[in-house]
């Protein structure tokens, strides 16, 4: 699932639904359909209305202005801003006379705009393969796969909604023990009947949470029609409230609400109405709908679209060839940081890496993605040449982790890096379930060519949503207010460990494009050990007034740093 990730385009504030994912884009990671589009402050002033408006850990600060579209790029040393240090590294490579070779890397998302003018020359072509013939040409049990392929689209058209992990579990599980009393339960079912008990309050908790949001703010559009009513208008100000005489006790307090938000909505609305506010309220509205009808809904499965037998977890040849899908905003995104066009020109949006071929691999709705999805993706960026994988997406349950693993130590047998969001919860992943993750099942053994990777900002402080772990989280980079690609030729900013992942990707594909030697496991320790280390105390995400060493919140203790990386690659190389 990609989390919810932030969205800021054209002096506007978005709020991009991953969960409804994550991902992704806060994963959990990233970033990313568009369910939403509020000016400036609205997240927040949402808050204030229902006094529960929350997401993934973020409340945006106020009026605080956009960084450098490409500060990712630069270093601290010459730009004053924590970036990776892409410009410069890539300066050393020219300087040094080093060549590049071209990397793959995968983009496993919700889709990818491969016509984007930023995009369009980066990304992957599969050179056996005969566009649009309907014929499997190199053999690979995938039809027409020129740029990659699409695991949840089916004969007909594509899975947008999904549920959340937890939902399709708890479906499953209810058919078994949703009437059997703990007493009945036998021996040989009780750490599935543990499990069900976990899935069951976590999906009920959250199914009430959204439950009681939505009905919050249909009662508060209700109270606005009886004031409308009462006052014989079709729509009010603040002023009109003056001469309102209410009914009841009931309404008093109404109108004592309906002034609060009338000033909090005049900050960021000139001549705000009631209608005004009631608009807005419906596309919040929308936003609770989106999660009861879909991600916490159990009448609701799609998979019938995709037409596998998902029961086989073996089976590998199914979807389609559309790798943009019906939601390919945070594929873009993702995309771009990676690899967009880099020209040269003040201003423009560029990519991290400079010879980069984005393979596009969709297996992420807007809901979670599934095992053998994710399992099937990965093997099919192995199996095609990719380099470095990139996952900006997660959640907190997993139907069939054994799946992904075999795909996890399929990917290290191939020597390719997989790069993944940390999440977007501002949570400690050392103590919470985080998937996918390293560790492999019923193992203490992890995944060596992983990297999992937190978000960081300009000045070098985490975000504020990031999910952090001395244990399991192993570098910060880019990911709060990042520029890049978005579909349709447009460029938006977004928040979210969806684009610190690309942001460490890209510059581990620069290490693979220049020392093509390195193996996997070599490129990650490089990575590691050349963080910009941060010799201030920052924020504690989710804890603001709690300040920690960057050591308390990864295993590295620091920002990536391509520069850094470059220069250990040389000495590590020899050149």
């Amino acid at each position: 699932m990609i989390k919810h990730s932030f969205q800021f385009k054209n002096n506007e504030y978005r709020i991009v639904n991953n969960e409804a994912k994550h991902h992704h884009f806060l994963n959990r990671h990233s970033i990313f359909n568009i369910l939403h589009s509020y000016k400036r402050l609205l997240p927040f002033l949402f808050a204030l209305v229902i006094m529960s408006f929350h997401v993934s850990g973020q409340i945006l600060p106020m009026m605080q202005p956009n960084p450098a579209k490409n500060w990712q790029n630069e270093c601290f040393e010459k730009d004053s801003v924590y970036g990776t240090c892409s410009d410069e590294a890539l300066a050393l490579l020219k300087e040094k006379g080093l060549t590049s070779t071209p990397v793959v890397v995968a983009v496993i998302d919700g889709g990818v705009d491969i016509n984007h003018p930023a995009l369009k020359d980066h990304i992957w072509v599969n050179p056996k393969e005969i566009p649009n013939n309907h014929i499997d040409d190199d053999h690979n049990g995938y039809v027409d796969d020129v740029h990659g392929w699409d695991f949840i689209g089916g004969k007909d058209s594509d899975v947008k909604q999904d549920n959340l992990e937890v939902t399709r579990l708890y479906r499953e599980l209810s058919k078994k023990y949703a009437n059997t009393p703990a007493t009945d339960v036998k021996k040989s079912d009780k750490a599935e009947y543990a499990k069900y008990l976990k899935v069951k309050t976590a999906f009920e908790s959250k199914h009430n949470e959204y439950q009681k949001g939505h009905d919050n703010l249909v009662s508060f559009e209700d109270t606005i029609n009886i004031i409308k009513k009462d006052l014989g208008k079709t729509d009010f100000t603040k002023d009109d409230l003056s001469g309102y005489n209410p009914s009841d006790s009931a309404m008093a307090r109404a109108k004592r609400r309906m002034i609060r938000n009338f000033n909090r909505f005049g900050f960021i609305i000139e001549g705000v109405t009631a209608d005004s506010i009631e608009n807005l309220l419906d596309k919040q509205v929308k936003y609770y709908d989106a999660f009861l009808k879909y991600q916490y809904n159990v009448n609701f499965d799609p998979r019938f679209i995709v037409g596998d037998n998902y029961a086989d977890i073996n089976q590998r040849y199914y979807g389609n060839n559309d790798v943009a899908g019906p939601t390919a905003h945070h594929g873009t995104h993702v995309s771009g940081i990676i690899a967009g066009m880099r020209t040269g020109n003040p201003g423009a949006q560029e990519g991290i890496a400079d010879n980069v071929k984005i393979m596009a691999v969709r297996v992420v709705p807007d809901g979670d993605e599934r095992d053998k999805d994710v399992a099937n993706g990965i093997r099919y960026a192995v199996d095609n040449g990719a380099k470095v994988i990139n996952m900006s997406f997660g959640k907190s349950f997993s139907y069939n982790k054994k799946a992904v693993d075999e795909a996890v130590k399929y990917a290290a047998a191939h020597d390719v890096l997989l790069v993944h969001a940390a999440g977007n919860e501002n949570r400690d992943n050392d103590s919470v379930d985080n998937f996918p993750n390293r560790r492999y099942e019923g193992s203490h053994k992890e995944a060596q060519d992983w990297l999992e990777v937190g978000a960081s900002d300009s000045k070098g402080m985490p975000g504020s949503f990031s999910n952090y772990g001395i244990k399991t989280v192993d570098l910060y980079a880019p990911g709060v207010r990042v520029y890049s690609s978005v579909p349709d030729t447009g460029y938006a900013y977004a928040s979210g460990t969806s684009m610190a992942s690309p942001s460490a990707a890209g510059v581990a594909a620069i290490i693979r494009e220049y020392f093509p030697k390195l193996k996997a496991k070599q490129v990650r320790k490089i990575l590691m050990e050349s963080v910009t280390k941060i010799d201030f105390k920052v924020p504690q995400p989710g804890h603001r007034t709690n300040m920690v060493s960057y050591s308390d919140l990864c295993i590295s203790g620091g920002i990536i740093n391509a520069y850094k990386a470059v220069q250990l690659a040389m000495k590590m190389t020899g050149k």
